[in-house]
């Protein structure tokens, strides 16, 4: 490796490392016991009573797979009809970032166009008014994300509303919690974990963000989803034999907390970076509450700063200017925080 690769500290995404030591430690000291296989083993039963009693609903129905693309095809495949459609942000993950998983299943999305990564009963609305009979697909179910690809949390309210227009237009809504853990830790979030469950029909948690070497938890509130998940999990090669891996990482990430505070470090993280460079005098593509952020800086400058870390670059602003996406992780070192905010002072006094 030569001297720049070394100096490449990467704020592109919040699953460069690994996993937290405390679930290496429990896969190692657990390595030689023999278990039952497709999630039947007793850390998948425990881990699976343990969130039962995180979102305090003891009908829920718990499964774990590897990862989120793969949690948002199979439990949307599993809901929609053929002739059905889900709704999403134009900037939603299965839209953008998902190889067409969900139309290769052979389900539209209808996609949104929005500032926040946000969806919204009016926007869904407008939607709903232009399908009109058999002749398009039928929408059905609505996606969202929290927090969204842009960073963006939904309040109580917003979520309370969004879930009672659906209910009142006949649609479900599914919530991708990849990055579930940062939204809840959000200085802006007034949702528990309790409340979000009661005001979505499926969602899942994310641990390939927060601190799991891989792993998602799916939890299914409505009971008209329930019948023959698992069916659908071993036709898209979900249900791994091996399950007692997705368990043990998920009794872990919520033993003391440790999903939350993992989470709050990378908000910390961000928010350190955010007050520095809107000190800067800096702008941001959106405002954002987790541990996401997208500044807009020269295009001189995100060369010079592409030196020494790695980053998106999200969007072209103008011929001058691009807006970057930054995130941080559970195991962001606050001195590489440091790092980057004394080398953009100093980049900026070249701007």
């Amino acid at each position: 490796m030569n001297n720049k690769q070394e100096k490449i500290y990467s704020f592109k995404n919040d699953y460069s490392e690994g996993a937290h030591p405390n679930i290496l430690q429990a896969l190692a000291e657990t390595n030689a016991e023999q278990q039952a296989g497709y999630g039947q083993d007793d850390y998948s039963k425990r881990a699976s009573n343990i969130l039962r009693k995180e979102v305090q609903d003891e009908n829920s129905d718990i499964h774990f797979v590897s990862g989120g693309t793969q949690a948002n095809l199979i439990v949307i495949a599993s809901i929609l009809k053929p002739y059905e459609s889900v709704i999403a942000a134009d900037t939603g993950h299965i839209n953008t970032h998902e190889a067409g998983a969900i139309e290769a299943t052979g389900h539209k999305i209808n996609t949104v166009a929005t500032k926040n990564g946000k969806l919204s009963p009016e926007k869904i609305e407008a939607l709903l008014e232009q399908h009109t009979d058999e002749h398009m697909v039928k929408p059905k179910l609505v996606f969202i994300s929290n927090s969204t690809e842009l960073g963006t949390i939904y309040t109580k309210r917003e979520l309370s509303e969004l879930y009672s227009f659906c209910k009142a237009n006949d649609l479900l809504l599914y919530l991708d919690g990849a990055r579930l853990g940062s939204a809840l830790c959000s200085s802006k979030n007034d949702l528990s974990l309790a409340e979000l469950s009661n005001l979505v029909d499926v969602f899942y948690i994310g641990g390939t963000k927060n601190g799991a070497l891989c792993g998602e938890a799916i939890i299914i509130n409505n009971d008209d989803l329930k019948d023959d998940f698992r069916f659908y999990l071993k036709q898209r090669g979900a249900l791994f034999a091996k399950g007692r891996v997705l368990g043990i990482q998920f009794v872990e990430l919520f033993k003391d907390d440790l999903f939350f505070s993992l989470a709050e470090h990378a908000n910390a993280m961000a928010d350190k970076l955010s007050q520095n460079i809107a000190g800067l005098g800096y702008e941001f593509l959106t405002e954002t509450n987790s541990n996401q952020l997208f500044p807009i800086f020269p295009n001189t400058l995100i060369d010079k700063l592409s030196e020494k870390y790695s980053f998106h670059i999200w969007s072209e602003i103008n011929n001058q200017r691009s807006a970057i996406r930054l995130v941080t992780s559970w195991a962001t070192k606050e001195e590489m925080v440091d790092r980057f905010i004394s080398d953009l002072e100093k980049y900026s006094t070249y701007n």
